[in-house]
């Protein structure tokens, strides 16, 4: 056993890990060594816990749980592919979320040990809040996790009135708030909990299923964000100073990022997070349904060819590179191109993939330079200059019908403007629309090409030309 004062400097020390670890992974560069910091800080926490005080019995079963979690974790850390990593991360924040809730319930069955008056009120509302925010965790995640798995379309569920249902569903849980409050000072309130939680569960679904799929990115932000703070309100329940500052560090980093996104694809924050309040709710299938021309296809010796004779080329990966796992071909392309003096560089969306920097691990994971990998708000102006531009894998995020189209499901949102260029190639397995459910106007332009079949294949018969 170690003493309290032992236990708080374990957490300062923790707290400055986390911090740092948050500092590393705001950076390609740094990133790897964030993720260390990350994982001391973590394995410091969770000794300081085991051994203080609070803990004097039961090992047995702490040993059970941190083998069977350390064992799913390592197995799913090994299976998991990269294209999987969006769904993995949702589905790990329902764990948080259900954590949440979980604490909660025995936290609330036990409270009648030590808290009385003002005390006891104080505590009923931390623990109300806390079971709210991870209800809402936990439901909001499974669905993002069956969107981002394709086991739900990505086309957003447009209730008659939903906004009018969100705000009685608010409502609701404040009424029964107060009750749960006043029940539990005279020794109930299961009844209004358990009302509530079955409101947070419907409002945490129904707020992402009418999210479109082209803001699934800034979801998957904005529910780390809400597992931050449901950790947050646990510690607050259980008196945690770590937990109260590593989940308050999530939430609010969690935000930022998707103010950021949001920002970056000219969406409202609260339009977002509030489920679709104030989109326009255009019709995903209506450009679809339009003849839009004939397109133009290439081989990969044509393909092969128009690299050699560019000057300047930008590659647009997008997530049907991921699914091809074709990165490490396009990494031996650039090398190729670079070799023959030609400027190489690529343009991220920042929704390119379906979580926020899954273009730019897997890139890393390729090694590709970072100092050739730039933003969209860095190249979106060089376009005119680009003699050929490569998109591998992507739609929504080089369609022209978000800055054309006003009732695009995507419109408004800034896109890669690879049309501007000399000539797209767009390399797709087939004339599918993207996440977002929209035919792409781009295909049929009289400067794009189309290069069918798997990413990985043809790029490998393109690298292979040259």
């Amino acid at each position: 056993m170690i003493n309290e004062g032992m236990v708080n400097v374990s957490y300062i020390i923790a707290t400055i890990l986390f911090i740092l670890a948050l500092g590393g992974l705001s950076n390609q560069e740094t990133a790897r060594r964030g993720n260390w910091y990350g994982i001391i800080g973590m394995a410091i926490a969770l000794i300081a816990t085991i051994l203080s005080e609070n803990v004097s019995a039961n090992f047995e079963y702490l040993i059970v749980a941190l083998l069977v979690g350390g064992t799913v974790g390592i197995i799913l850390a090994r299976r998991v592919q990269m294209t999987q990593m969006p769904e993995l991360v949702a589905i790990l924040h329902s764990l948080v979320g259900l954590a949440a809730v979980a604490v909660g319930y025995a936290n609330f069955m036990g409270h009648g040990s030590g808290f009385i008056g003002i005390e006891l009120t104080i505590h009923d509302i931390e623990t109300y809040i806390g079971i709210l925010i991870g209800a809402v965790t936990f439901s909001g995640s499974v669905i993002a996790f069956g969107k981002l798995s394709g086991r739900i379309g990505g086309k957003p569920l447009t209730l008659p009135a939903r906004h009018w249902l969100n705000l009685g569903l608010l409502i609701g849980a404040i009424w029964f708030g107060r009750e749960f409050v006043i029940q539990s000072a005279a020794g109930g309130g299961m009844e209004p909990l358990m009302i509530m939680t079955v409101i947070a569960l419907l409002f945490g679904m129904h707020m992402v299923m009418a999210i479109g799929g082209a803001d699934m990115p800034v979801v998957v932000s904005m529910l780390n964000s809400y597992s931050g703070w449901a950790a947050s309100a646990t510690g607050f329940m259980l008196g945690n100073d770590l937990l109260i500052v590593t989940g308050a560090l999530v939430g609010s980093s969690g935000a930022i990022l998707s103010y950021i996104m949001c920002r970056a694809m000219n969406r409202k924050f609260i339009a977002v997070i509030a489920g679709g309040f104030g989109t326009g709710g255009g019709s995903s299938a209506s450009s679809g349904d339009v003849d839009q021309g004939e397109v133009a296809p290439i081989d990969a010796q044509e393909t092969a060819a128009m690299l050699a004779a560019a000057k300047e080329v930008m590659i647009i990966p997008g997530y049907g590179m991921a699914v091809a796992q074709a990165q490490h071909t396009v990494f031996e392309i650039t090398k190729t191109l670079r070799a023959r003096k030609i400027n190489v560089r690529f343009g991220i969306h920042p929704v390119a993939g379906r979580m926020p920097g899954h273009m730019n691990v897997l890139l890393a994971e390729a090694k590709v330079p970072y100092d050739i990998v730039f933003e969209m708000d860095e190249i979106n102006e060089d376009f005119p200059k680009v003699d050929v531009s490569v998109v591998i894998g992507a739609n929504d995020i080089v369609n022209p019908s978000a800055l054309t189209d006003p009732d695009s499901p995507i419109a408004g949102m800034p896109v890669l403007e690879c049309w501007k260029g000399g000539t797209s190639i767009v390399l797709k397995r087939s004339m599918a629309t993207g996440y977002a459910g929209v035919q792409n106007p781009l295909f049929f332009e009289d400067n794009s090409r189309m290069l069918f079949g798997d990413a990985k294949e043809t790029l490998d018969e393109v690298l292979k030309a040259l």
